[in-house]
């Protein structure tokens, strides 16, 4: 298991860690209040381990970023947000089973 964990993203780093990234990126848009993002945290966990080789997973607050979840057009959280060379590539909203999020992922990478 590598010690590279989920990377917290906010306002200041949301270009550097996520649209600059020469890997791919999942991006976990969650609220502390929100039980279907913390229920679905595990997962996004066990997605970052699973493909720590080829792709960055990173959360992001959307209460204290809403300049950025206003960018995305974030009306539903837990929001997946998939970008890959810069652009948003896919997006999966709602608690979804892992095996949703990393076929979605595979797709990505072939």
């Amino acid at each position: 298991m590598s010690g590279k964990a989920v990377i917290e993203v906010n306002e200041n780093n949301f270009q550097q860690e996520v649209l600059d990234s020469t890997l791919p990126v999942l991006v976990d848009m969650w609220a502390p209040w929100c039980m279907p993002c913390r229920m679905v945290a595990p997962t996004v966990e066990k997605i970052a381990q699973d493909n720590s080789n080829k792709l960055k997973v990173c959360k992001l607050n959307v209460d204290d970023n809403q300049n950025v979840a206003a960018r995305y057009n974030i009306q539903g959280i837990p929001a997946l947000l998939i970008f890959k060379d810069g652009k948003e590539y896919d997006r999966i909203v709602g608690a979804v089973p892992p095996q949703a999020i990393q076929a979605k992922l595979d797709k990505m990478f072939q």
